[in-house]
């Protein structure tokens, strides 16, 4: 008989890393019915919602990033709080006592994944980006595995401890059982006409919104349909500038519950350039803008980006000029039926399937030498 498998999984911050997580953690459920286990995330974080949300018990730590510049008073509170979060992950791994730790990147990540390896617990990191994150590696010298979803990782992990597996993405966005006519439909739109989508990540993206803002004319004039997704933190700003104009073409939401409907009715989308989102993109073969955000580490999304557009598979607007330049783009590109299948094509030949469950199966091993 197997003996009991307990998993601690931490980080988070962003939906690009707690989607992954929660995926990692189902897939070793379908492997391990019987496993327990226990994310641990940082408080005030949406970690702390989505993943309980998702069925699962999550713990919270007090830890927080560095402020910039590096010298500023407020970072010594920071330091005494991750100092603080290292010895309450430490009373959390003596109690739950995993087998082995898995890190998906985020505030929490270091401090668990740190007090893991103190104990001699295996660890396992889940670089999601193409550019790895300041968390993950500092833990270049401590993990035993790294899951990467991009080639050229030995700058950053040993070479022989990279797996290339991807990134888990949803697994109900290729559940999604509709034709695109039938999800054109569901969102009230015409079947006839091409559809763009337009997401901002978890929060929204001003320069996305600020695109569509300033260019509200051609919108209305284009026999182009467009769906919106401003993010929540947006969305009462963009309400008021709207000041209640109707435009039959655009239909404006803070918040997509059903993402798998809402890619099959895209034509073509925009989005800021996550991995997590680039991975789905993939997957499901999706011709897409990216804009990525400048407001992210190592400016991380841009090399996201340019790893696909070098391939051919994406197109890719600056930051800073996609106000001028992205929606006449978009309804450029949406017309373009060649241009359209050669994305796809492209993208799909760098989907990686099965993630979650080549990680899931790594975790698992891992576990047997504890």
């Amino acid at each position: 008989m197997e003996k009991e498998l307990r998993v601690i999984i931490s980080g988070g911050g962003t939906g690009g890393h707690i989607f992954p997580a929660v995926s990692i953690a189902n897939a070793i459920k379908a492997l391990r019915p019987d496993a327990k286990i226990l994310f641990v995330g940082a408080l005030g974080r949406m970690e702390m919602q989505r993943v309980p949300a998702a069925g699962y018990e999550i713990k919270g730590l007090p830890i927080r990033g560095l402020f910039r510049p590096l010298w500023k008073p407020a970072n010594v509170m920071v330091a005494i709080d991750y100092l603080r979060s290292k010895w309450m992950a430490r009373n959390i791994l003596r109690q739950f006592r995993p087998h082995v730790a898995v890190g998906v990147g985020g505030y929490a990540s270091s401090a668990t994944l740190a007090a893991a390896y103190s104990q001699g617990i295996p660890c396992l990191v889940q670089e999601q980006n193409s550019y790895a994150g300041l968390t993950n590696k500092r833990l270049a010298g401590k993990a035993e595995k790294f899951c990467v979803a991009y080639e050229g990782m030995e700058r950053f992990f040993p070479k022989d401890k990279i797996l290339l597996t991807g990134n888990p993405v949803r697994q109900s966005l290729l559940d999604t059982t509709m034709t695109r006519d039938q999800a054109v439909q569901t969102l009230g739109f015409d079947p006839s006409r091409k559809t763009v989508l337009l997401v901002g990540g978890s929060l929204g993206a001003r320069t996305i919104n600020e695109s569509v803002l300033q260019h509200l004319d051609l919108v209305r004039g284009s026999d182009v349909q467009f769906l919106w997704q401003t993010g929540k933190y947006y969305s009462a700003e963009i309400r008021d500038r709207l000041k209640g104009e109707e435009i039959p073409n655009l239909k404006v939401t803070d918040f997509i519950t059903d993402m798998g409907v809402a890619y099959r009715a895209a034509d073509l989308v925009i989005s800021r350039a996550g991995a997590g989102s680039i991975s789905e993109f993939c997957l499901l073969g999706k011709p897409v803008i990216l804009v990525p955000s400048p407001n992210v580490a190592e400016d991380h999304q841009t090399k996201n980006a340019l790893a696909l557009v070098n391939k051919h598979a994406a197109l890719y607007v600056k930051d800073s000029e996609a106000p001028d330049k992205l929606l006449q783009l978009a309804i450029d590109t949406v017309h373009n039926a060649s241009a359209l299948k050669s994305l796809s094509e492209n993208i799909l030949k760098l989907a990686l399937p099965d993630s979650a469950e080549i990680i899931a199966r790594e975790v698992i091993k891992l576990s047997e030498r504890r």
